[in-house]
């Protein structure tokens, strides 16, 4: 694919729908994917969840869930960076309904998968909040849905924050191919926010193989980049403007974990 192809900007993927819509086919692999709704208040959306399992997350506002004779009740947030969102898993095969009477972006991050799990709340105060890396390679995540932290079948997702001047994503890694005990296969999509108005900030996609993905891309509010393969890394903020993302992953492999080879130059002196 091309950098155009891989590096999708705000509205590039908008339908009746959703602001961004990205799904395998759209992305040319085959399990990952992400969509975001805007809902006016009382605004409702209704989806079928098809083959995939789904977390609901709020970007901003809250909301209500609605599938299978049960209600969730979404707080949510006043945006991306002022702090952790509780949430909703909803499986494959269901009809759901988000409801928002203030209004407000959500997010659906979902994977295609085998099994079909209940459908579940997550709460704000249950989310591991981990502070990675140090000096300018600080950053917060927010493991909502890593592997470890919330059962999913084949879904894995995080945020992260990145301070204004930070690198995150660093060093730079990759998980493309599968090396048991060392290496999973996922691929991954990048959803940005910059806080702040006309903040950017860069992201970096480099072959780790003949051919591979290789993409240098300025991101803002709304952008999402596609990680089909390759090193990853850094994410670079912009100094005054904290960046938020969301990683969504999944991938082919029987058992559903995150496991990265960094790459070799980039370690040295890191802590």
């Amino acid at each position: 694919m091309t950098t155009n192809e891989l590096h999708l900007t705000k509205g590039s993927t908008a339908n009746a729908q959703y602001a961004l819509d990205i799904d395998p086919k759209r992305a040319g692999w085959a399990h990952s994917s992400l969509r975001i709704v805007e809902l006016p208040p009382g605004g409702t959306h209704l989806f079928t969840t098809g083959d995939s399992e789904w977390i609901v997350l709020a970007l901003q506002g809250g909301c209500t869930v609605q599938t299978e004779g049960t209600e969730f009740q979404i707080l949510g947030r006043e945006s991306v960076f002022s702090g952790v969102s509780d949430f909703a898993y909803v499986p494959r095969d269901a009809q759901v309904q988000i409801a928002s009477g203030a209004g407000g972006r959500f997010a659906l991050a979902g994977a295609k998968c085998e099994r079909r799990l209940p459908a579940r709340y997550g709460p704000a105060p249950e989310v591991p909040v981990e502070d990675r890396g140090s000096g300018t390679a600080a950053r917060q995540v927010r493991n909502f849905a890593s592997a470890d932290a919330f059962d999913c079948d084949k879904l894995i997702a995080v945020e992260v924050i990145t301070p204004g001047g930070n690198w995150s994503s660093y060093p730079s890694h990759k998980h493309d191919e599968y090396r048991p005990g060392e290496e999973s296969e996922l691929e991954e999509i990048y959803y940005f926010e910059i806080d702040g108005a006309n903040g950017f900030g860069y992201q970096r996609v480099f072959p780790s193989r003949e051919g591979g993905t290789d993409v240098l891309a300025e991101v803002r509010s709304g952008d999402a980049v596609l990680v089909p393969d390759g090193w990853h890394g850094p994410s670079i903020a912009q100094p005054g403007h904290d960046m938020y993302y969301l990683n969504v992953m999944a991938g082919p492999g029987a058992t559903r974990e995150w496991r990265i080879c960094f790459h070799p130059d980039h370690t040295e002196g890191y802590r």
